[in-house]
Parts: C-alpha cells; sequence; structure tokens
C-alpha cells in the first residue's frame, strides 16, 4: 500500500502520473478486499467503481466540484480517497462511518444517499443553484447499480434535459442493481454496448487513420467528429441525445487511460452531458465477479447473528420465502412483484418456480404498487415483497389506487423496524405510521415464524382490504414447518399471559422481548401480563376494553417511531374510553434517525432490549404510582 498510505484526499491524486494511478487502483481493491469481507459491507459494487472513482476525482476538483453519487453503497473507494481510509474498518458498526454518504460526515459527501435513483434530480437542483448565484463549479452525477431504472431517474433526465444546465451525469453501467437490471432500460443499454455496426465502423476507421503516415492531431479530431456523426446515425444513444443530453460513449470502466481522456474532454463542453461507462461488478475478486448478487453486501466474518449464516432457525425472509411458494401452489391466482429485489425479500424460489407469474419491475416502488393495483383488478392476488425503507417511496400509490379502491394486495413488508448495518437510510421504523392512517388497510405483524405463515394464508383468504405484514430483519424464532397453517381472526388479538397491575402490548418482534421481561419483572414482585396484539388496523377493542378493567396501567411496545405508531393509537383509544392518561405509556422509537449498527446493539440504543425494557418499566410504575398519589 505503498501510494494509498499516503493518499488522504483527492489532491494527492494529482501529484501521480498514470502508471501510479493504475498501481494505486490496485492498492484499492487489495485493501477492499482485506478489509470489507471482514467488517462486513457492500461489496461488489465498490470494486466495480475503482477505476471510475480514482478518474473522476483526478479529473475534477472536488470538493468545489460537486460529485453526486446515487445508491452510496459503490461510494466506497471515494470514502477511501477522501479522508476515511482508516476508517473504513469501522465502516456500518455503532459510532463508525456509514456504508453510504452523509453530508454530516465529509464535505466531499455532497448529497446524501442510501436510496436509488436520486443523483440526476440533486444534481440539476445543485446546477440551478449555481447558475442563480453565478457561480463556477462543475456538477457530477454518478448513477449506478440499476439506478437507472427508477422512475425518479427519468423525471431527473427529462428536467435536466429541459432546463439544459451544465452537468455531467455518467452512467455506472454493470449490468446490475441488487439483482440483474431488468426491463426495457436495461435492454436498451445492452443494445448500444453491443451493436455491432457501430463497432466494426469505428475499429476500422481508427485502425485506417493509424496507417496513414504523420498522423495529425487535425486528422484525428476530424475522425473524431465522423465518430460522432456515425454514432447518431447508427447508435441508439439518439434516447438521450433527445431528451437534451449529449451522449458519449460507452466506455470501458476499467480502462482509466480512457476514462481520464473521455472525462477531461467532457469537462469542458457545456450543457448536459451523459457518459455511458461500462464496469463489471465484484472486478478483481474472482468470487464476487461470479456472483455479483451474493457479493453484493458481505457480513462480517466474525459476526455469528449473520442471517446467511447456515444455522437450524430461518429467517423471516426465508419463512416468508417458503410459505408464498406453498400458497402459490394451491392458488394459480397468486402472483408476485419485487422491486429489483428477489433475493433480498427471498422470491427466488418463487421465480424459478412461477416464472410466469412473477415480475420483477426494477428500482420502481410506486410503479410495483400501480401495477399490483393493475393486476387485481382483473382478479388475480399479487403479493408486493419489498422492504419497509422502500415502500415509503409508494405512500401515494397505497393511498390512491390501492386502498381508495379496496384492493386485496398483500404487502409483505420486510426490514421493517431497526435494519442494522445500513443504518438511518434504511431502518423500517416508519410504516406503522404512515399505513395506520390510511383507511381500508389491515395492518398485521407476526411475533413468530409460526405467525408469519398463518398471516400469509389469512391474507390471501380474504378478499375485501389491501393486507400488510410487517416483520424485521431477524430469525423467525419458534417455527415449525411441519405445523398446519391457522387461519386468524382478523384483528383479534393474542393473550400470552395473565398479570396483576400491568399490561404488556407488544407489536411483532417485541412481543418475545415483553415476555422475556414480564419474567424478569416478575422476579421484582411486577406481575404483568403480556398481549399478542398481531393486528394494529383493526385492533382489538373487545379484549383491550376487557383490559382496561383488569388492570391499572398499560404500556405498549413497537419496534416503530412512537409518533404516529401502535401506541398513540391504542392511548387515543384509551382515553376516549375514559381511561386516565397516567395509566398509559408508550415505548417505541423516539423521534429521531436512528445510527447504524448491529441490530442488538441498536435495540439496546433505543431502550427495546430486555434489560432497558425492564428497567425502564420499573421507573415508569414508580412514577405513575406517584403521580396518581399525588394528583389524590
Amino acid at each position: 500500500m505503498e501510494i494509498l498510505q499516503n493518499i488522504n484526499s483527492p489532491s494527492d491524486l494529482k501529484n501521480l502520473n498514470i502508471e501510479q494511478l493504475k498501481e494505486l487502483c490496485s492498492e484499492i481493491r487489495e485493501y477492499l478486499i482485506s478489509v470489507i469481507p471482514a467488517v462486513g459491507g457492500h461489496f461488489a459494487s465498490s470494486l466495480g467503481a475503482v477505476e471510475l472513482t480514482i478518474a473522476v476525482h483526478y479529473v475534477y476538483n472536488a470538493p468545489r466540484d460537486k460529485i453526486v453519487w446515487d445508491v452510496g453503497h459503490q461510494g466506497y473507494v471515494h470514502k477511501i480517497i477522501t479522508g476515511r481510509r482508516d476508517a473504513l474498518k469501522n465502516i456500518r458498526q455503532l459510532g463508525g462511518i456509514s456504508g453510504f454518504l452523509r453530508r454530516e460526515e465529509s464535505e466531499f459527501d455532497v448529497f446524501g444517499a442510501g436510496h436509488a435513483s436520486t443523483a440526476i434530480s440533486a444534481a440539476t437542483g445543485i446546477a440551478a443553484s449555481r447558475d442563480l448565484e453565478n457561480a463556477d463549479y462543475k456538477v457530477i452525477a454518478i448513477v449506478g447499480d440499476g439506478g437507472m431504472s427508477g422512475g425518479i431517474t427519468f423525471e431527473g433526465l427529462n428536467n435536466s434535459g429541459m432546463l439544459q444546465k451544465d452537468i455531467t451525469v455518467i452512467l455506472n453501467d454493470n449490468r446490475m442493481s441488487i439483482s440483474p437490471n431488468v426491463g426495457a432500460m436495461a435492454r436498451y443499454l445492452a443494445s448500444i454496448k453491443t451493436d455491432p455496426l457501430f463497432n466494426k465502423i469505428k475499429s476500422e476507421v481508427w485502425d485506417l487513420t493509424a496507417k496513414i503516415p504523420k498522423v495529425t492531431n487535425k486528422i484525428r479530431l476530424l475522425v473524431q467528429r465522423i465518430e460522432e456523426s456515425l454514432k447518431r446515425l447508427i447508435v441508439p444513444g439518439m434516447w438521450f441525445e433527445n431528451l437534451g443530453f449529449k451522449y458519449i460513449g460507452p466506455i470501458d470502466g476499467h480502462n482509466l487511460n480512457e476514462l481520464i481522456s473521455f472525462l477531461s474532454r467532457a469537462k469542458e463542453i457545456k450543457g448536459p452531458i451523459l457518459i455511458h461507462v461500462l464496469t463489471k461488478k465484484g472486478k478483481g475478486y474472482t468470487f464476487a465477479e461470479e456472483d455479483p448478487c451474493k457479493y453484493h453486501g458481505v457480513m462480517p466474518i466474525s459476526n455469528n447473528n449473520g442471517l446467511d449464516k447456515e444455522i437450524d432457525i430461518p429467517s423471516y425472509s426465508k419463512v416468508f420465502s417458503n410459505t408464498i411458494v406453498k400458497i402459490a401452489k394451491k392458488n394459480e391466482k397468486v402472483c408476485a412483484i419485487t422491486a429489483a429485489m428477489a433475493e433480498g425479500t427471498g422470491l427466488v424460489s418463487f421465480k424459478e418456480k412461477f416464472p410466469e407469474r412473477f415480475f420483477d419491475v426494477g428500482i420502481a416502488e410506486s410503479h410495483a404498487v400501480i401495477f399490483s393495483a393493475g393486476i387485481c383488478v382483473e382478479g388475480l392476488r399479487p403479493v408486493f415483497a419489498v422492504y419497509s425503507t422502500f415502500l415509503q417511496r409508494a405512500y401515494d400509490q397505497i393511498i390512491h389506487d390501492v386502498a381508495l379502491q379496496s384492493l386485496p394486495i398483500v404487502f409483505a413488508i420486510d426490514r421493517a423496524g431497526l435494519s442494522g448495518e445500513d443504518g438511518p437510510t434504511h431502518h423500517g421504523c416508519f410504516d406503522l405510521s404512515y399505513l395506520n392512517s390510511v383507511p381500508n388497510i389491515i395492518i398485521s405483524a407476526p411475533k413468530d415464524g409460526n405467525e408469519l405463515v398463518d398471516l400469509l394464508y389469512t391474507a390471501f383468504e380474504q378478499e375485501s382490504h389491501p393486507f400488510a405484514i410487517r416483520y424485521p430483519k431477524d430469525y423467525a424464532l419458534k417455527f415449525n414447518p411441519s405445523r398446519k397453517p391457522q387461519i386468524l381472526n382478523i384483528g383479534h388479538w393474542e393473550k400470552i399471559s395473565d398479570g396483576e397491575e400491568i399490561a404488556l402490548l407488544a407489536v411483532g418482534s417485541m412481543v418475545n422481548k415483553a415476555e422475556e421481561t414480564a419474567k424478569l419483572l416478575s422476579k421484582e414482585g411486577i406481575y404483568a401480563g403480556v398481549v399478542n396484539c398481531r393486528f394494529i388496523k383493526p385492533f382489538d377493542k373487545e379484549m383491550l376494553s376487557k383490559l382496561s378493567k383488569d388492570y391499572k396501567y398499560f404500556i405498549t411496545i413497537e419496534e416503530n417511531s412512537i409518533i404516529g405508531g401502535f401506541g398513540s393509537i391504542i392511548s387515543r383509544y384509551l382515553i376516549e374510553q375514559g381511561l386516565n392518561l397516567s395509566r398509559i405509556y408508550n415505548l417505541g422509537i423516539k423521534d429521531e434517525f436512528i445510527t447504524q449498527g448491529s441490530r442488538a446493539e441498536l435495540l439496546d440504543f433505543v431502550g427495546l432490549s430486555v434489560p432497558k425494557l425492564q428497567n425502564k418499566i420499573v421507573k415508569i410504575l414508580k412514577a405513575r404510582k406517584n403521580l396518581i398519589l399525588k394528583n389524590l
């Protein structure tokens, strides 16, 4: 690491010659391969973006020039050369640097990047601000890992092309998002890369000039102009041109000489430019090159809680995967939809067994919801499997296109609650809040793997309402694969245990923790009843009314924002029934964004681990009793 150890800022690159830059690329790959598998993180994407990142920082002058990244997990190399080389060893860990781009972390992180397809819109806004202030700097948007397939990207391209702002869009095309890219855009980009007629003409003309004695730069320039003319006639890059962008490419994204040459030329061109760069995801690490999906993100070697580890207890995603296949075998109307996340959401088996009923719409969650609604109005039964954090992007469609029409779409909401090392952009802490306010929708959360199975069967059994099932990135405890599924009474809760003074009303992942907490409280002479509130909407008013007569105090526990969540709904109802506010307390995630870390660390950090719940409940009871005595 002779060169890398001396790189502390992009300005240090300016002192290197081309051979040293190439050596630096090799050293960075070695560094990534030595660090990321040990600590965990997004791996293959950054390996594929090494030369591109070095070339961009070599040609442009960050942070004066604004480099906006799309899908921030391709930005590890960017972090390395912007003063965070050593900090990479703690990436995505509690107290460490983020796995994505964060403005608070570095002046080089111009715009936060966690979700896909945001860079072009953000870069266009930055360019508009620059021009209003008569400033002089370049704006570069690097779109990678399938970000070009997202609907927001097309909106950004359309607006940017119309405004004709000076902006450079670099398409880091590795044919992958997390799953392989799908759709018309993927085919279109492939046609650009593989057009045989253009490549043949380009090669022959360029070779011809090499044979001309004493060829001058003017002749070469003339050939380049001819090349551009041929490209306009032959290559389908005209689509970008018609949007108002000057199209350059495709360029070999691992050829540093070529990258620097084209970027340097593009830097002098005014107006919107799109540079099409071809890279290989996982470049330099054989296993990642051969299986970029598997090595998109890797778990720490030392992490015994990694959900990819082969153990007897399956993850909730795995239970969903097996169950939806069984349901689809019996019900030919069942279809599955994903937004470029077949692996992550557990739909690979469904895709293999029922390819004609599987639809990957790309990174386009809003479209996915309306697409599901279109399938549903014709009598089929779609399930949209999606991470909680990504479903946020389709909120209007949930209201306008699904709930308003009472379409029985099943929303399988994975990674609900604290998602772990991916941090605040990926925590699913808001779905109970944003879904609770929507009429006509059923919202549920399983306490374990068996109940997830039951809820899925129940969801497809009913045909009147959209049905949301939210579950965490965790192991599905108490799962019995041979158990016969049960159809649950919608809106009915389950009493786990009786108590004396206090009732713990727990949702989903918190039910098991409430049970453990109750056992610890009993040793202190506090006997808490535990209720599995598996239906958040509609909730069990009958049981709640009965409980209000049997218990003095209620504590709701949820892995969701307290604001607008399960607890707020229950509190409002109990108060409306005449229960004193001092008898109710809500536990959950406070009004703040939560950092990254392991799931266990974060649950403890927000006060939802068993020891923290125990201590908090003891304090609440003491405070409540003192308050009541004071009021008497």
